[in-house]
């Protein structure tokens, strides 16, 4: 049995699985900075200084509500912090564009390798020399008439 997993451990798929595992994760955080500390500003300029993060409604009735989430979750409140998934909608949108433009490129070589890949069709053979004779002999009484 200890062979059996080895042998699937080491199953080149298996690899290559946990190889895009460790990448996906280290794109995520490049992502989740992208998206906070780049788009996510200019955006909030545009509509007037807004930073989706810090949108939530309190959950419970009555009291003042907090001045921010952050606020809010030292203070032990129930929220819901929308504006979080505001910006998880956003980092996915992007994660979901740039994958779709690698995966893009990455089909576009694999055709362009499959086409050079493929032999070249060869030159048909040369008719056999009874049929060169027979078609001059054709020509030629063509030619008479």
């Amino acid at each position: 049995m200890l062979k059996e997993f080895r042998e699937f451990a080491l199953k080149g798929n298996v690899v290559d699985l946990a190889v895009g595992i460790i990448i996906g994760a280290a794109f995520t955080g490049i992502v989740t900075s992208l998206v906070n500390d780049i788009i996510m500003p200019p955006i909030g300029v545009l509509m007037g200084g807004l930073d989706f993060s810090n949108y939530f409604v309190v959950l419970t009735l009555g009291g003042e509500a907090p001045a921010s989430l952050t606020a809010a979750k030292d203070a032990g409140i129930p929220v819901l912090a929308y504006g979080r998934f505001i910006n998880a909608l956003i980092n996915f949108a992007i994660v979901a564009w740039a994958l779709f433009f690698v995966i893009r490129q990455m089909n576009a070589l694999r055709r362009r390798f499959e086409a050079q890949d493929q032999p070249t069709p060869e030159a048909p053979a040369a008719p056999p020399r009874q049929e060169i004779l027979l078609e001059e002999i054709r020509d030629l009484l063509k030619a008479r008439d």
